[in-house]
């Protein structure tokens, strides 16, 4: 069982940054590969960024490709989201995932998710 908890979202202008970070309790976060996804209210839930277990695959929409950067710190247990160059489009609410099966994160079947940090982004 893994418990994720979310945090680091909030109000920035369009060209700003934000850093994500995601909490896992539980056991043997350092096999889970980890996931952020993104869904607006009304839309699809649409995959962001994925690192695999051992850090040494990340995987980006194109939509924020050169913008996001994904890491792990498995000492602490946590997954960031580093964002840069933010634009209204990005606003949204961002989940957290992780699962043993690195296709599955990707594809948005992970076991495990967060409730979600809301990131609005507006002048």
């Amino acid at each position: 069982q893994v418990h994720l908890v979310e945090s680091g979202g909030g109000l920035v202008q369009p060209g700003g940054s934000l850093r994500l970070s995601c909490a896992a309790s539980g056991r043997a976060f350092s096999s889970y590969n980890m996931g952020w996804f993104r869904q607006a209210p009304g839309k699809e839930r649409e995959f962001v960024a994925a690192i695999s277990y051992d850090g040494v695959n990340t995987y980006y929409a194109d939509s924020v490709k050169g913008r996001f950067t994904i890491s792990r710190d498995d000492a602490k247990n946590t997954v960031y989201m580093q964002m840069n160059k933010l634009k209204p489009e990005d606003t949204t609410v961002y989940y957290c995932a992780a699962d043993s099966n690195r296709g599955y994160v990707i594809r948005g079947l992970s076991d495990y998710w967060g409730k979600g940090t809301q990131v609005t982004i507006s002048s």
